[in-house]
């Protein structure tokens, strides 16, 4: 059985969720008062940012991947669309953002559900890159099970 991707897109498709976490959890540190969400919100968009640079970091070190379509750029754009749509879409960034929903629980939910949707990402990414890299990902699926944790905590505090 071949390999789907290479370890070139995981990377991107990885790097686009980060950079999506990081643009929600800024927004959101935006919109509510509570110090202790305000706080939480800022350290994760903090942690994407860390872990944006870890993925940006292996692909630096990947050589260049070149994919068998035609349309090489539509391609790539693909895999960045992928990204947007699965784990922290640009629609549901907005609407949160846009003042339609002023719960906290709202949004601390589809937080946490993000997170879950990056675990399970990083799961099945895991078994498609080289053993160095898997220790990595690793670290940042844990990483992602402490933002669950604590987001579940404060959720259960409102």
């Amino acid at each position: 059985m071949s390999k789907v991707f290479a370890a070139s897109e995981i990377f991107q498709f990885a790097i686009r969720i980060e950079e999506n976490g990081e643009k929600f959890y800024r927004l959101m540190t935006d919109k509510f008062k509570d110090d202790k969400i305000k706080d939480t919100f800022n350290f994760l968009a903090d942690e994407e940012v860390k872990h944006r640079k870890i993925f940006e970091k292996f692909l630096s070190k990947i050589e260049s991947y070149e994919p068998v379509e035609s349309f090489p750029e539509e391609y790539f754009q693909y895999l960045r669309s992928y990204a947007d749509e699965r784990i922290f879409t640009k629609e549901d960034i907005a609407y949160l953002a846009g003042g339609k929903v002023d719960n906290e629980k709202q949004v601390l939910q589809f937080a946490i559900d993000r997170e879950i949707d990056s675990i399970l990402y990083y799961l099945e990414a895991k078994n498609l890159v080289s053993d160095d890299k898997k220790k990595e990902i690793d670290k940042i699926i844990d990483e992602e099970r402490h933002h669950y944790l604590k987001l579940l905590e404060i959720k259960k505090t409102l």
